[in-house]
């Protein structure tokens, strides 16, 4: 069972939750999902964070459903940017929101914008940990 909800003694949030509380005995840790398509290349590579935000939405589905998770059952979730821009931040949070994964960030979720990610041209990646049903 998880449990996610956010204290009325603490700021209101833009639809994720302060805390998550899971019950489940077994967690999946996923590796960060980052754009790169099926022979391994960066989608996307020149500046197209939609691009690349639409791989790494597809990248973590199938991750997801690969350990027998759904975005529903995702407790933890990071998204990094490489961007300092908060309008970049916010339209990459957008487009995960209005995706089929957008179950997976109204738990216990992070935004950061950082100054580089581990590929060349890598503008988007996340990280999610989900709670596996027995």
């Amino acid at each position: 069972m998880i449990t996610r909800f956010s204290p009325d003694t603490v700021h209101p949030t833009a639809g994720y939750s302060h805390v998550t509380i899971s019950e489940a005995g077994r967690l999946a840790h996923l590796a960060g999902q980052c754009p790169l398509d099926l022979s391994g290349r960066v989608v996307g590579e020149h500046g197209d964070y939609a691009a690349q935000t639409a791989q790494v939405i597809a990248n973590c589905l199938a991750v997801l459903a690969a350990a027998g998770a759904t975005p529903g059952d995702v407790v933890r979730s990071v998204i990094y940017v490489v961007s300092p821009d908060s309008d970049v931040l916010s339209a990459v949070w957008e487009q995960v929101n209005a995706s089929p994964l957008a179950p997976a960030f109204g738990t216990a979720s992070t935004l950061v914008g950082v100054a580089a990610l581990g590929y060349h041209g890598q503008l988007v990646e996340i990280d999610l940990t989900a709670a596996l049903r027995d």
